[in-house]
């Protein structure tokens, strides 16, 4: 069997509801300083029973024209790299400059045949909403011949994979909230087994009416209008989840080409696992059966035990079944054999970025392992019974995390965990 690789995470980048660079989100996330708003879906006049989302500062991209855009000047783009990107593609661009910059990688190196990118994204139904009505408009029924590449959920592979000439491997991930988890998961494979040298691993998402406000009619959204406690991840009065959006990117290598280039190292993705619940399109197994099982293969794949893990990013997006599911799962693997990590769920402070939540966390992860500190569970009064035996700090803690695990769930039941370590050259 040939050798095993060790991956490092030697890159991230930042466009976030709690700050558009590592810094500042650290800070967000000692501090416990919230990024969600007060947001208008509607048009004036109209009224929805959601008043709050994940905002995004200094950028303003509520144009369906790319020219009309505004965003920090420290960022310089030609045309031609914005006229084909939707607004996330636009944060996620911004975030690939951060990470790249990060882990001192070369445009060389990132065109090299051993360089793979990994998107994810929903697409951008705002433009899809906006070319769709241009195109029914038009009395020859033509658009903009820049309508698909800007609009469906491969934007981000299209644009990034030709604006950095990737040429390793180009490819896009679609399991819902879990989707940039499974990236990172594939991508740990794919350094680990030898086929690249590196992945560049990114997730974006709009924070905008298109693409949040139809899970609305789900009931799945927080009416809570106070921004302050409107996300509150296992708490007894959640009523469903903030939305929100951004870009972040992960730069995963393997230990030799870190090494290589002398380059810092975050943290060692250790492995991971994943599972399916195959019971119901949006809504969780109530007891937690799936994720479960995906902690179970990512213990035994990274040969941990549960009594290992010092820390947990919890998925729970401060939905009422989605928390007490993935309650109930981490007490049956954990609790129950003795084991109590700290967890914690950093949506209280975000919101909930839909696809991109995964790379999220597992930057939120990375930074938490260099710095040493635990991220504490922001608006958390009175935790769900649900809860009973998990160490759910309420304030970030000035201590290393140790072993960490970072859960991701999607609809239709997809189950991802990754497990992190501190990194030991």
């Amino acid at each position: 069997m040939a050798q095993r690789h060790r991956v490092a995470v030697t890159g991230l980048g930042f466009i976030t509801s709690i700050g558009n660079d590592a810094a500042a989100v650290e800070a967000s996330l000692r501090g416990l300083r919230s990024g969600i708003e007060a947001y208008d879906f509607a048009d004036p006049g109209r009224e929805v029973a959601v008043k709050v989302a994940g905002t995004i500062k200094d950028f303003d991209t509520r144009s369906p024209f790319w020219s009309k855009w505004r965003y920090p000047a420290r960022y310089k783009f030609a045309p031609a790299a914005l006229r084909s990107l939707p607004p996330h593609g636009l944060f996620a661009l911004c975030a690939m400059e951060q990470a790249l910059a990060d882990a001192q990688l070369p445009p060389a190196l990132v065109q090299a045949d051993d360089t793979a990118l990994f998107s994810c994204s929903a697409g951008s139904p705002f433009l899809m909403r906006h070319y769709l009505n241009t195109l029914h408009d038009a009395p020859d029924m033509r658009g903009s011949p820049m309508g698909v590449v800007s609009s469906i959920s491969g934007t981000l592979n299209f644009n990034l994979g030709t604006h950095y000439r990737i040429r390793g491997g180009n490819c896009g991930f679609v399991s819902a909230c879990a989707s940039s988890s499974h990236a990172l998961g594939y991508a740990c494979d794919e350094i680990a087994s030898g086929r690249f040298s590196r992945v560049l691993v990114v997730g974006a998402e709009e924070p905008n009416t298109d693409a949040l406000l139809p899970f609305m009619s789900m009931k799945a959204l927080s009416t809570c209008a106070d921004p302050a406690v409107a996300s509150r991840p296992f708490d007894c009065r959640r009523d469903g989840f903030v939305g929100s959006g951004g870009a972040v990117v992960m730069i995963v290598e393997s230990a030799a080409a870190a090494a290589a280039r002398g380059v810092p190292v975050y943290a060692e993705l250790l492995g991971w696992g994943q599972s399916a619940d195959g019971f119901n399109v949006a809504l969780p197994q109530p007891e937690g059966e799936g994720l479960v099982r995906a902690i179970h293969r990512t213990l035994r794949a990274c040969d941990l035990a549960p009594g290992d893990i010092g820390y947990i990013n919890a998925h729970a997006t401060s939905t009422p079944p989605g928390d007490r599911a993935e309650a109930l799962a981490l007490r049956e693997v954990f609790t129950r054999t003795g084991a109590h990590p700290l967890v914690s769920s950093t949506k209280g402070l975000t919101g909930h970025p839909l696809s991109m939540s995964g790379v999220m966390e597992a930057a939120f992860c990375a930074l938490a392992l260099r710095h040493g500190f635990v991220p504490g569970n922001a608006n958390l009064t009175e935790p769900d019974p649900a809860c009973d035996g998990l160490d759910l700090p309420r304030a970030t803690l000035a201590q290393a995390p140790g072993l960490t695990l970072s859960n991701s769930c999607g609809f239709g039941g997809s189950n991802v965990v990754l497990a992190f370590a501190p990194w030991l050259p």
